[in-house]
């Protein structure tokens, strides 16, 4: 166990190792329960949205699930978050924990005076069931249909809330429910052949090989979004807080992230520094040894975007420069979520 966005949060039960190979050739249940949910509702909150993330919300569909950034009037991330449209004018955002306080704050005083602004965080449970056999697990033990449930879509039932998005590159389902349903649900899931609980360690790795960031790594309100993932995600036909940062950086790309496969275990870590033709350029934002490829890889912020695909780099790890080939994402390309 270890703390983590003011929770007591499970890092490993078996074993991160074990518990990766199992979310990518099984089921794994993750207890998600730190993240945040709110609300926002009213005639007003399609228009305030569009204001405050990137992504487009007025071309989303009933039950649809957009990713997307919160950002500062200065462009920085404040966030990223998956925004539901539950209804015409109904919405959820699930924000990280860390800064789930900060992101209720803000909203706040950027919504109309109508829009409604609910917090459900300490009320809901958060379950993620991860891996090729997730659905079959979740219908076996739910006693429900979701073959028909698509990717970044969601339906409610009653209480409880399914959404099929994945942060492991696996087929996957988010399960949101009452606090006091949680732990029978939880138990019941862990029942099945095929499902074993996993915790953040082996949640990380699996995010790392499919390239997806992590907030206060390769996102923070230093940087505006563009180095990150440039345009994706984002709505330039809005107007949206932050904007004018955003468009700066597309003009001049001042950094960019890159990914790093090594011809060793040897895994660089957070602040290990990338060097290129004997020049200082940026420093690794995250790094693992890959269970799925069994070599290191990472990702890194660099200045400019001179370094390309291909290239062969250096990063200090531990004081001895190891060379690294900067590979497009995702690192592990087999995964199901798409399935």
């Amino acid at each position: 166990m270890g703390a983590f966005g003011g929770w007591d949060m499970p890092i490993q039960y078996a074993g991160i190792l074990a518990e990766h190979a199992h979310t990518r050739s099984a089921a794994s249940l993750f207890d998600i329960s730190h993240m945040g949910e709110f609300e926002v509702r009213g005639p007003q909150a399609l228009a305030d949205l569009e204001r405050l993330l990137t992504c487009s919300i007025a071309t989303m569909q009933l039950s649809q699930v957009r990713y997307g950034y919160l950002l500062d009037k200065e462009g920085g991330v404040l966030d990223d978050l998956t925004c539901y449209r539950l209804g015409e004018d109904r919405f959820l955002l699930v924000v990280n924990a860390a800064t789930c306080a900060g992101d209720y704050q803000w909203i706040k005083e950027n919504l109309s005076k109508d829009t409604v602004l609910i917090d459900h965080s300490a009320a809901w449970a958060k379950l993620d069931l991860q891996g090729p056999k997730s659905r079959d697990v979740l219908q076996e033990v739910m006693k429900l249909d979701v073959s028909g449930l698509g990717y970044f879509r969601a339906i409610e039932m009653g209480d409880t809330l399914i959404s099929r998005t994945g942060y492991t590159g696996e087929l996957g389902y988010e399960i949101y429910l009452p606090h006091p349903k949680a732990a029978d649900l939880w138990t019941a899931l862990l029942r099945h052949a095929d499902c074993l609980p996993a915790g953040l360690g082996a949640r990380d790795t699996l995010r790392l090989e499919m390239g997806y960031p992590l907030y206060g790594h390769e996102l923070s309100e230093a940087y505006s979004p563009v180095g990150t993932a440039g345009s994706s995600f984002i709505d330039l036909s809005k107007i949206f807080i932050g904007k004018e940062r955003v468009e700066h950086d597309l003009a001049t790309l001042p950094d960019q992230m890159i990914a790093l496969k090594f011809a060793t275990k040897k895994a660089a870590r957070e602040g290990d520094q990338i060097f290129c033709n004997d020049q200082f350029v940026g420093e690794i934002t995250s790094g693992s040894l890959s269970p799925s490829l069994q070599v290191a890889i990472a990702m890194g912020r660099v200045k400019g975007d001179e370094i390309k695909v291909g290239q062969i780099i250096e990063v200090a790890i531990r004081k001895k420069r190891i060379e690294a080939e900067v590979v497009t994402l995702p690192f592990y390309t087999d995964g199901t979520a798409r399935g």
